[in-house]
């Protein structure tokens, strides 16, 4: 019964996909981001810049490296020791079935055409993104700034990896693996690929566009503050309260197994982000190393203000919540890394630590919500902090937009609207779609382990292994 409903919910779903990708609202008009690839064919192909696209090659392979190993160790570090496999296991699948979920449609429908609210068919299975004969020779379609599509497409994807497995924290160590499987699917195809195509493809929450005016003009967000973090933040949230607290949640301790996986993992995500923020720039320029600088100073802020608020608080620093304020650091200065001086971004690091502190202990315990491995208090919080604080610290010093307008409150812009605008949007959307999905794969499949293969450990009753084996 149980293979059979999942034949069902993939069967509607794959119906559903291939009824959008060919009615009208997915027309096949040309992609803003990719509109030069006609005219290169037309006239003088474009050439390669072989500097930018080794940068963003290197850049891809760092946000790859944030997945796993980062965001693996990260997280099986905070589980039990009985669920250390399962947490990497959702990591490492992800890797590799996003990655499938991409090239066959989502780069179509993030970045495909020019419609303001879905992408179109252009891009279905790697069609106008692979190298193409024309004439007798081999064409690369490239997008107009110097890297072909392919790169792009590459880059991109990366994110569309590690978002879902953000949101696998809040559900850690109950929820079942095959209804993970199905779950991200659709959100990757449902949530995240309309929220990209309305941020980043010129869409309705794209800073300065027309269609903009349904979000107060639109938001900045570099690399990925309501795109990845709120998104996935939020997300988190709806299916910590939908699938459950843990079994003794609040009765009995549960403490991260092995810290010094996470402390390493921290650690590479630190160093992957670099590839995360600046690469978002797509070029090896001037803001792309502004952009550097403010993500290597958010983190670093990030880490300070924690382990400074327990210090305070608690009476002594832990390496748990260093490692936790540096990723809160990083988070908040993703949307405003290339818009922002460096300085900023030590502000902006320092607001996220502390802020991010209230979030995963007072406010995650006056509303009792089982938020794991704090997937929401850090990703959803912090994402949050950052969109807002990129409306006041955006400065035409760093990226001057086109009609020279100032931008953050810091130079008497209004691009503040936006951001709140653009983030009450994204809070909803992923909100309200989150929980139709979850509510759904219950009835379909069952969210949630049972009592028994909970404690007995998601490694076990999901995989068939054990993280460590005593002899």
């Amino acid at each position: 019964m149980a293979c059979s409903c999942r034949f069902l919910v993939l069967g509607l779903f794959s119906a559903a996909i291939w009824s959008a990708c060919t009615s009208g609202v997915l027309a096949d008009e040309p992609s803003p981001t990719t509109e030069p690839i006609a005219e290169a064919a037309a006239e003088t192909p474009e050439e390669v810049s072989r500097g930018d696209n080794a940068w963003m090659l290197t850049c891809s392979a760092l946000v790859l490296f944030m997945t796993a190993p980062g965001l693996a160790l990260f997280y099986s570090g905070l589980v039990r020791k009985k669920n250390v496999v399962g947490v990497m296991m959702q990591c490492v699948f992800l890797m590799a079935l996003m990655t499938v979920v991409w090239a066959l449609w989502g780069y179509s429908l993030a970045f495909g055409g020019s419609n303001p609210w879905i992408g179109n068919t252009e891009f279905l299975a790697m069609d106008h993104v692979q190298s193409q004969w024309v004439d007798g020779h081999p064409q690369v379609p490239m997008t107009g700034g110097g890297i072909p599509v392919l790169t792009h497409m590459l880059f991109q994807g990366m994110f569309f990896i590690i978002t879902p497995a953000l949101i696998c924290g809040a559900f850690a160590e109950r929820m079942k693996f095959s209804t993970m499987v199905v779950f991200m699917v659709l959100w990757g195809t449902l949530v995240y690929c309309p929220l990209c195509h309305w941020v980043w493809d010129g869409g309705i929450l794209a800073f300065g566009k027309p269609c903009a005016s349904i979000s107060a003009g639109g938001a900045l967000d570099f690399a990925g503050g309501t795109v990845v973090h709120i998104s996935s933040g939020v997300s988190a949230l709806i299916c910590a309260l939908v699938i459950g607290k843990r079994l003794g949640f609040g009765q009995e301790p549960m403490p991260p197994h092995n810290l010094t996986y996470t402390a390493m993992g921290a650690a590479m995500l630190w160093v992957g982000w670099f590839g995360f923020n600046a690469g978002s720039q797509l070029s090896a320029d001037g803001v792309a190393a502004s952009a550097f600088a403010v993500t290597h100073f958010g983190a670093a802020a990030g880490a300070l203000g924690w382990a400074a608020m327990e210090w305070i608080t608690r009476g002594k620093p832990s390496i748990l919540g260093t490692c936790s304020g540096l990723v809160a650091g990083l988070v908040c200065v993703t949307p405003a890394a290339g818009f922002v001086q460096p300085t900023s971004g030590l502000i902006m690091g320092l607001a996220a630590g502390i802020f991010c502190f209230y979030t995963c202990t007072t406010m995650k315990r006056v509303f009792g919500y089982d938020d794991s491995l704090d997937a929401f208090g850090i990703h959803g919080m912090g994402g949050t902090l950052g969109a807002i604080l990129t409306g006041v610290f955006a400065t035409r010093a760093v990226t001057d937009m086109a009609d020279g307008s100032p931008l953050g409150l810091i130079e008497n812009g209004t691009v503040i609207f936006g951001q709140i605008a653009a983030t009450a949007i994204t809070w909803v959307v992923a909100g309200v779609a989150t929980f139709m999905l979850l509510k759904i794969l219950d009835a379909t499949m069952g969210l949630r382990v049972s009592e028994v293969d909970e404690v007995r450990g998601l490694d076990l009753s999901q995989h068939g292994e054990e993280g460590y084996i005593y002899i």
